[in-house]
């Protein structure tokens, strides 16, 4: 289901030229109502129920109906975000609560290797991608 605003909770990201959730959204859906100073997502059709605004939202104003194969039915599923993870909260109809911790990063920031130490080529005219075939522990890659 498509992201929402909670218009009680958004305060617009107390006035600045774009909001948290403009910023984070992939699809450029979010938008600020410079009139109202709350945001709102232009066309929930195309919303791709990333779930990157609900994360980023700094009010906790952002929300996603769930599918049963995420969160129980009539239940919900709340992002906290911290400096180093992010703690779920999940609330089952019955009134428990679940509690989940990840990490946002797994390596120190500027420290993960894009190419993982392989060497690189710059053939455009070449059928392997940048790392192959030596990522592949491949002499050469197969062709047809």
């Amino acid at each position: 289901m498509p992201s929402y605003v909670i218009v009680e909770k958004c305060d617009g990201c107390k006035g600045q030229d774009k909001t948290a959730c403009m910023y984070i959204c992939p699809n450029d859906l979010m938008v600020l109502d410079k009139e109202r100073m709350k945001a709102y997502n232009r066309d929930p059709q195309m919303c791709w129920e990333c779930m990157c605004c609900v994360k980023i939202c700094p009010q906790q104003a952002m929300d996603v109906r769930g599918y049963a194969d995420f969160m129980p039915l009539g239940g919900s599923a709340t992002p906290l975000r911290g400096s180093e993870d992010i703690m779920w909260t999940v609330k089952f109809r019955d009134g428990s609560i679940k509690r989940f911790k990840f990490p946002t990063r797994t390596t120190p920031e500027g420290s993960a290797d894009p190419l993982a130490g392989f060497a690189t080529h710059d053939d455009i005219n070449s059928n392997a991608l940048a790392t192959e075939p030596a990522s592949l522990k491949l002499d050469a890659v197969p062709t047809i």
